[in-house]
């Protein structure tokens, strides 16, 4: 498998930064149907972030209306999927530094049976640029 990266919207929000939090969350998200690609959590000072990449934005902006979840604004970023290999990561790294757009963040999984998977974010005013260095659709 070759590797596919493709555009993506992305959601975030803050929270309480307390035990079952993300859970009670991603599960009644579940409950309406949202299926994500890609989430993320981590600590933000005394609060922490969740970052949410849906197979569908408006599934999921519907849902968390529903929720009543205090998103913020949606952003963009990248999904990379591929067959796992030495050097992987570094060379779409490398796509980007090439062309001078600095990564916000990058996650990156082994998947099993030798595949692996990415989430990346970079600046909007590098996003286009970075989505042509990447051949993103």
């Amino acid at each position: 498998m070759a590797d596919a990266i493709r555009k993506v919207d992305y959601f975030t929000m803050q929270v309480s930064h307390k035990p079952g939090e993300a859970a009670r969350i991603l599960a009644a998200l579940s409950q309406h149907g949202v299926n994500l690609l890609a989430f993320t959590g981590f600590p933000d000072g005394r609060r922490a972030q969740l970052d949410f990449v849906p197979a569908s934005s408006t599934a999921f902006q519907r849902a968390a209306k529903r929720m009543k979840l205090k998103l913020r604004a949606k952003k963009r970023g990248f999904l990379v999927r591929g067959t796992d290999r030495p050097g992987a990561i570094s060379r779409i790294l490398g796509r980007l530094a090439a062309v001078k757009v600095n990564v916000t963040a990058v996650d990156a999984v082994c998947a099993g049976k030798e595949r692996y998977g990415a989430i990346l974010w970079v600046k909007a005013k590098d996003y286009n640029k970075a989505a042509k260095a990447l051949g993103a659709g």
